[in-house]
């Protein structure tokens, strides 16, 4: 019964996904769903897109195994991220009309940083897109162990994301979204509710958590703990915001005030949110005991699944698998979209200048479809490493080389493309050297990095022009109202 309901999901997604794609005629429709959505949607698919398996598993896991300071990257930094876009970013940003981040790098600062930061764009999706592979395989393990290795439920959890993702981009992505946090929501409330009742009341589960210590935030230590502390908070607090999804769902809003509240909304529903699967595996330990020790000694990211599968009825079966899979395929889905047309875009149309649109959406949807296959072999490599530290991981490259240019191009006018070089070379020259020398071990090297990018944005940009800034065209939409037409302009 279970199985036959996941699979009637798993088609019904699968459906409205393509029933959406109907709406795509041109590169506008794939990469920014004709920037046309409305409020509801825009929060719908902001929220989806942040929850995803790090958050229903991996969070959980890492709370419950230390405490609440080592989740402070995510859900904490993550969803501070989407308000500080919707505060800071959003507005100026959807008045440019572009169609990638990589746009307004090109606009702002010449060809060659449109390229070095689109290509460290596209890195920092491989480790967040093979968490969601790495989940899609152990979910459809746990639910056919008997017919499916965590490898062979990887392969089926990719092709069915890639199928709708591949013909209706943007479109799809943003419907199936919606529904997807429907079913999170309701799914996940669902199983709070009862995994509580089984533990005896929310009270006891709360009290578990405040006498093990998991409420324990900030770091006890010294000066040296509060700076890996805050370090890790502003991983992906700041280096999330040079993000093609992130920026993609501004884009794809009706108009600037929508672009405006839907980050800010999503951003503060995605927190409240992402405590519920913490509750549940608090609840978990609580109730299974000794099997939960073990689970936790062995694979804390089971513990949920096994809690659901061993102790709830199939209907709330249905509603977790639903939930886990729908937070999984919403990001997978966005994560898969971000890259492949941020490489057309600003690193293929450099290449081969002059593309026609239809050319340009053809060559996007060939990048979905070789990048789902990269990420897919690289989960496969990658199987072991915990999803929570895949994610947290991929936040560090735009961080260090991406985040301060988009900052002072936004809001200073003297940022140069020669302060801009500068901050790239420096931030993640920076960020290498104390990766691999023990320094990283005395000083987080992505502060490290952040704080060489802004030296170098300042010293570039104030020591006499050496580079000259080039200035392309990018695409824009003419007229007005909701969604205008979209035409490809020249690239210089």
């Amino acid at each position: 019964m279970l199985m036959t309901f996941i699979v009637l999901y798993l088609l019904a997604s699968i459906a409205i996904g393509l029933y959406a794609a109907r709406r795509v005629h041109n590169t506008a429709d794939y990469a920014v769903a004709g920037r046309s959505l409305p409020l509801a949607i825009v929060i719908a698919t902001t929220f989806a897109t942040w929850f995803g398996s790090e958050t229903v598993l991996g969070v959980p896991a890492r709370f419950v195994s230390e405490n609440l300071g080592a989740v402070v990257e995510d859900p904490f930094g993550s969803s501070i991220c989407l308000i500080l876009v919707g505060l800071f970013f959003a507005y100026k940003l959807y008045q440019r009309n572009l169609i990638t981040l990589g746009d307004f790098y090109r606009q702002r600062f010449g060809r060659l940083i449109e390229v070095l930061a689109s290509l460290m764009i596209i890195m920092s999706y491989l480790g967040w897109v093979a968490a969601q592979v790495t989940a899609l395989g152990l979910v459809f393990h746990l639910l056919a162990p008997e017919t499916l290795s965590v490898t062979a439920g990887m392969v089926l959890g990719t092709g069915i994301v890639l199928i709708y993702t591949l013909f209706g981009g943007m479109w799809s992505v943003a419907l199936t979204d919606f529904v997807q946090m429907i079913v999170i929501a309701v799914g996940l409330l669902l199983i709070a509710w009862f995994a509580a009742d089984l533990a005896g009341g929310a009270g006891r589960v709360i009290e578990y958590a405040a006498t093990n210590g998991k409420f324990q935030f900030f770091p006890e230590g010294g000066a040296q703990e509060w700076l890996f502390f805050f370090a890790a908070a502003i991983t992906m607090m700041l280096g999330s915001i040079p993000q093609q999804d992130v920026f993609q769902r501004v884009m794809s809003a009706k108009d600037a005030k929508t672009a405006v509240r839907g980050p800010i909304i999503g951003g503060s529903l995605y927190l409240l949110f992402a405590f519920i699967p913490m509750f549940i595996v608090a609840a978990a330990v609580v109730v299974m005991g000794d099997s939960a020790v073990q689970l936790l000694a062995d694979d804390p990211q089971k513990v949920l699944p096994s809690l659901v599968l061993e102790r709830m009825p199939v209907l709330l079966q249905v509603a977790f698998f639903g939930a886990l899979l729908s937070a999984i395929m919403s990001t997978a889905s966005a994560t898969l979209l971000a890259p492949s047309t941020t490489f057309v875009e600003n690193i293929l149309r450099n290449l081969v200048p002059g593309m026609s649109d239809q050319a340009t959406l053809r060559a996007m949807r060939i990048s979905v479809l070789v990048f789902t296959g990269i990420v897919l072999g690289y989960a496969i490599v990658m199987q072991g490493t915990s999803i929570y530290d895949l994610v947290a991981g991929a936040y560090q490259v735009p961080l260090v080389g991406a985040f301060i240019p988009l900052v002072f191009g936004l809001y200073w006018k003297r940022a140069t493309t020669q302060g801009a070089l500068a901050s790239v070379v420096l931030g993640l020259g920076t960020w290498l050297f104390f990766a691999f020398t023990p320094l990283s071990v005395v000083f987080p090297q992505q502060l490290a990095g952040l704080l060489a990018a802004l030296a170098g944005m300042l010293a570039g940009s104030l020591a006499p022009q050496w580079i000259a800034n080039h200035h392309g065209h990018v695409h824009h939409f003419q007229g007005s109202g909701e969604g205008g037409r979209e035409t490809v302009g020249a690239r210089g």
